[in-house]
């Protein structure tokens, strides 16, 4: 299943903003030992189409190298740019794809 990709790359500004405003949001989605599984992905789906921003809390996975892969599988299979990986807590963002319905509007630097 392809997905519309995160229109440009977060840049740092914009990733410390996202997670700024993630840090009082509770983890949606939790990664257990099985990984990446399609349920996961589903849920992540929802949960991006819904929020935009999403926290996913690794469960079994404590290995930063290990997290580090799996965001980067979660951003490749959902289209959604990874704001930070702190401890066992990733955010991903995503914008919705209809633009009258988007809840965050990210910083710009100005030119």
């Amino acid at each position: 299943m392809t997905k519309e990709l995160l229109l440009q790359e977060l840049e740092g500004f914009q990733k410390k903003y996202l997670r700024g405003r993630a840090h009082k949001l509770q983890p949606v989605v939790y990664i257990g030992q099985k990984g990446v599984t399609r349920a996961v992905c589903d849920s992540l789906e929802d949960a991006l189409n819904t929020h935009e921003m999403v926290k996913v809390k690794f469960v079994e996975n404590k290995e930063k190298k290990t997290k580090q892969r799996l965001c980067a599988e979660l951003e490749k299979r959902t289209g959604a740019g990874l704001a930070g990986l702190i401890g066992h807590m990733a955010i991903l963002f995503r914008p919705h794809p209809d633009p009258e319905k988007r809840k965050i509007v990210l910083p710009q630097r100005s030119s």
